[in-house]
């Protein structure tokens, strides 16, 4: 018998001061029983990160990524089924990265390991001739006190001021901040 999804839900009221951003959004999100809390609170930052301030282009949804691996953690197709952007967790393989390249207009990578440096060492040479793909690292400590704000019903307030994330939800708080290791 197959495991099933743990389903979390999350209000989210964002604010990206760098931007003049401010966005409420209800969140349900299937969280399959082998990803971590960390890998699942990255994929809602991720989310709330790049969410479109109109549908005009389409929607933000989560992937099938857990479920099916050749998929992303993130999609946005516009209104015709062109994919818009792409987004993914973690250290993915070059040849995937060159294939999400290749069929969306924008590729976009969180990472959140001790080990990303390597990653990103190993791969930054054959993926330097592809222009839309951005790399993004996230502290692991940072993201393993975000984790800590994990729950099957979430109240979480994020803001997002000069570079710097922070996340309050349930009494407690994360502070997080990202490096970006490739693109514009």
């Amino acid at each position: 018998m197959a495991l099933k999804a743990i389903i979390h839900k999350a209000a989210v009221s964002f604010s990206d001061l760098d931007r003049n951003v401010y966005q409420d959004h209800s969140l349900t999100i299937a969280r399959h029983p082998s990803e971590t809390e960390e890998r699942m609170m990255i994929r809602l930052l991720a989310w709330v990160l790049n969410t479109p301030e109109t549908n005009d282009l389409g929607t933000l949804e989560f992937g099938k990524d857990m479920f099916e691996p050749e998929e992303p953690a993130l999609v946005q197709n516009d209104l015709t089924g062109l994919r818009m952007h792409e987004i993914d967790l973690g250290q993915p393989e070059e040849k995937r990265l060159v294939r999400a390249c290749g069929r969306s207009r924008r590729v976009t990578v969180y990472t959140f390991s001790g080990t990303s440096a390597a990653w990103w060492a190993s791969v930054a040479e054959k993926l330097a001739k592809v222009r839309n793909l951005t790399v993004w690292h996230f502290d692991p400590a940072q993201v393993k006190t975000l984790a800590l704000l994990a729950d099957k019903a979430m109240d979480l307030q994020i803001t997002l001021q000069e570079g710097i994330l922070t996340v309050d939800g349930g009494g407690k708080s994360a502070e997080l901040t990202s490096v970006k290791l490739a693109g514009g």
